[in-house]
């Protein structure tokens, strides 16, 4: 789906908003604290159904308003489609697809496979592991939406022996039963992550290279179980089970794993300036677009906020010239000439005084 329109009513600093987008790119002008981040996290929760910024909904809603709303027009190679997010304070979010109320955006593959960069974002980076595994599971659900429930499937036989081991085990049949059951979905959680993986590290590796990680820049996927078959890990789980029962839950399995980036052989989690990581967070985003788009077909919504400006000149334009060939683009910059003069921009919008204008 092509992003056509965007309107919101009572979101974050704007008390209506109605605005096209460009197919290619669509550039957003305006001074800091202007809005333009409020305009890029509407247009991601109006295709995701979640704010891209924070977890608590009622954050996005107008300060003096109860209830806001966003909506995104789109147009696909079939017909129109509509995607509209109700965010209550008291009562939580409803959604709407192609105007029939839904329980959530996921089982909708006409939708566009969303990335943003924003520095809210650098999270995943320099954050707790579990951000990162997060991150690499919805990349595994982008890239094959039948392994979706995966993850699904390891988190509810996590949760389950986590509940006996909290209570002090259950019987040995019960420990036996929960073991096989989280083994096998683990090992198809290992196996989706580390295809996932392979997509994507030549693809981070160069776009790191061109944007300027210079000195050797890798990513790897280091699972905590180093094991190949259900009957391996299971034998691992049962050999940790008297240390699992002290402490009343796994310590042991896919739950543990770790995304490491690094350059010069040092993590950049660790070890990394802030322009570093910020390169390292612009340079996984725009490879993992770049295998979506290769494995699915799917041109993805590239939402950049701000990036331009730590940018030369060069690198702008190598920026912009390659997502603007990945798919549609939406980049938000204090000085229109961040973005390189012969950029394919269909629409370029200035924000002031809390409003969006075309110009």
């Amino acid at each position: 789906m092509i992003a056509d329109r965007l309107r919101a009513r009572s979101f974050r600093s704007y008390e209506r908003l109605d605005v096209p987008l460009g197919e290619r790119v669509t550039v957003v002008t305006g001074d800091n604290g202007a809005g333009k981040t409020n305009l890029l996290e509407a247009l991601y929760t109006s295709c995701v159904g979640r704010s891209c910024r924070t977890r608590i909904d009622a954050q996005t809603v107008r300060f003096d308003q109860p209830v806001a709303r966003v909506e995104l027009e789109g147009h696909d190679e079939q017909e129109d489609h509509t995607l509209a997010v109700a965010i209550d304070r008291k009562e939580g979010k409803t959604f709407f697809a192609d105007g029939a109320r839904v329980e959530s955006f996921e089982d909708f593959t006409w939708r566009p496979p969303v990335a943003v960069f924003m520095p809210d974002r650098l999270e995943l980076v320099k954050g707790a592991p579990g951000v990162r595994r997060a991150h690499l599971d919805q990349l595994v659900a982008a890239l094959w939406p039948a392994r979706r429930g995966t993850r699904r499937s390891y988190a509810e036989a996590l949760a389950q022996r986590n509940a006996l081991l909290a209570r002090g085990g259950g019987s040995e049949a019960q420990m036996d039963t929960w073991d096989r059951e989280l083994a096998a979905a683990g090992l198809a959680l290992m196996e989706n992550r580390r295809s996932a993986t392979s997509e994507i590290e030549e693809r981070f590796v160069a776009m790191s290279e061109e944007l300027g990680l210079t000195r050797g820049p890798a990513l790897r996927y280091r699972p905590s179980a180093g094991v190949e078959t259900i009957e391996q890990l299971v034998q691992e789980l049962r050999e940790r089970r008297a240390d699992d029962l002290a402490r009343g839950f796994s310590t042991y399995g896919p739950h543990r794993d770790e995304i490491v980036f690094t350059v010069a052989k040092r993590e950049v989690r660790t070890y990394g300036s802030q322009g570093q990581q910020r390169l390292t967070l612009l340079a996984l985003l725009l490879a993992e677009c770049e295998a979506i788009a290769a494995v699915t077909a799917r041109r993805p919504l590239i939402l950049l906020d701000d990036v331009t400006s730590e940018l030369d000149a060069t690198r702008r334009h190598l920026l912009v010239d390659r997502v603007a060939r990945l798919g549609q683009v939406l980049i938000t910059t204090t000085e229109r000439e961040h973005v390189p003069a012969e950029a394919p921009v269909d629409v370029q919008l200035a924000i002031a005084g809390g409003t969006a204008t075309v110009v």
